[in-house]
């Protein structure tokens, strides 16, 4: 247990705690606290909702977008559905339904025939990533890479708000066969004192954040036990930080969470906080940076990271901005993604070309302590792949790339090459640019 001592006046939650409010699909057509949208643009909501999932919270709306910008605001894209998300022969197909007055199992058996088209689990997280103990399936939990577990605890399975871009959409639509959860941190903990390879392990969702501090606590003392000691590293993957970062500071438990911070650190392991900020209006009211404060002094790390999304983020100013502010306050810049290859990634997805040159030119704005941060990855079935630069091999113009993890450990931090292509927006759709390159494809020789 942590020493009790009272926390800093600078950390004290407010006297007053904001209340909070989620607002779903059915609040778009009677809710009065914000501004109306265009006649359009609600049926957009309405519409593609239907099919990808949809919920945000009252700090966003008055706070993070600006209405007089909608519908191109940045965050306004990040958390309200597009029509552009759905295919126009799908879109056209929900509307219909949906306008029409359709029974709702109509409407949800057309909305699921749309899910599983959209490549819900990508980059093999069903077939490839699930471990197994002593014969059975660990529910919950992933292992891609040697060093490091995913596990998704149950309560943690939604967010303060859904990132329209999301990959993990599949978790929020109601799907059972799609969603990772497990409420068996026993499980977890017989697997990890078996694998003694592992030295990190990330709660993610969903959000963990969401949970109150006593169901976190459930799930993180289990990992200070000292048969654990080989679990040097626990990171949390989360979005409140952006999107309700009142969690770590005037939530009623927002103390108790940090307390429960300070006991990780003082168990001697890293505390991460992998902080998904978007753009940098995330970290521009006082509370967001109040609550970066707060994280810090418990003596956890904050790593920033997201991925180049088009609409959002696709400028490399915004970039810049975004890493100078979250330097300023303590934050360490980590990774630079591409969009993933599922749910409404056509309407996101940026060229990987343009994902290097944002990137660049970005990187080339901040000083030193900003240029932590590696990118654009891409992760895809294999493992991470950098893309490094854009250049010249045997008179070809080719992507040169690297894995930064791999499920092969031989093939991370070994250069190669794949043709050039001002289209391709994922790994899958490059090619080797030459016969040595193929391994890191998976491809053998004769294919």
């Amino acid at each position: 247990m942590t020493s009790g001592r009272p926390l800093p006046a600078a950390r004290r939650a407010p006297e007053a705690p904001e209340r909070y409010r989620a607002i779903t699909r059915s609040s778009v057509t009677h809710i009065s606290q914000w501004p109306a949208l265009a006649p359009e643009i609600r049926e957009a909501v309405l519409t593609v909702s239907t099919v990808l999932p949809f919920r945000t919270n009252e700090y966003v709306l008055r706070e993070l977008i600006d209405w007089s910008r909608v519908p191109d605001d940045p965050i306004f894209q990040l958390t309200f559905p597009q029509r552009g998300m759905l295919s126009e022969p799908d879109y056209a197909r929900m509307a219909k339904l949906v306008q029409s007055g359709a029974p709702s199992e109509v409407v949800e058996r057309e909305a699921n025939r749309i899910r599983r088209t959209l490549n819900p689990h990508p980059a093999g997280q069903l077939t490839h990533n699930v471990p197994n103990w002593r014969g059975q399936r660990l529910a919950g939990a992933q292992h891609k890479y040697r060093e490091t577990v995913l596990f998704f605890p149950g309560q943690g399975q939604t967010c303060h708000a859904y990132c329209t871009f999301c990959f993990r959409w599949a978790q929020f639509v109601g799907l059972e066969e799609l969603k990772f959860a497990s409420n068996e941190i026993e499980q977890l903990v017989g697997y990890l004192r078996d694998h003694r390879e592992v030295t990190d392990v990330l709660l993610t969702g969903g959000d963990p954040m969401i949970m109150s501090a006593r169901n976190l606590r459930r799930y993180v003392e289990p990992l200070l036990d000292p048969s654990l000691e080989h679990i040097r590293n626990i990171r949390i993957g989360t979005k409140s930080v952006a999107y309700w970062p009142q969690r770590f500071v005037s939530d009623a438990d927002a103390d108790d969470v940090l307390r429960l911070f300070e006991q990780v650190v003082e168990s001697g392991r890293h505390l991460a906080v992998m902080a998904h900020y978007s753009h940098p209006v995330e970290l521009s009211t006082p509370v967001s940076q109040n609550a970066v404060r707060r994280i810090r002094a418990a003596g956890a790390n904050v790593r920033m990271q997201s991925p180049i999304i088009r609409y959002v983020n696709d400028d490399s100013a915004v970039w810049a901005d975004l890493w100078r502010t979250g330097v300023r306050l303590g934050c360490v810049p980590y990774y630079v993604f591409v969009e993933r290859d599922t749910g409404a990634r056509d309407y996101f997805a940026v060229p990987l070309a343009r994902c290097w040159s944002i990137y660049r030119s970005a990187y080339n704005r901040v000083s030193g302590l900003a240029r932590t941060v590696r990118g654009p990855s891409m992760s895809a079935t294999a493992g991470k792949v950098h893309i490094l630069g854009i250049s010249e091999l045997a008179a070809q113009k080719v992507f040169v790339l690297q894995y930064i993890q791999a499920r092969n450990p031989k093939l991370v931090r070994r250069p190669f090459f794949a043709r050039f292509d001002a289209r391709a927006t994922w790994f899958d759709q490059l090619e080797p640019a030459t016969t040595r390159d193929r391994e890191f494809f998976g491809r053998t020789p004769d294919e």
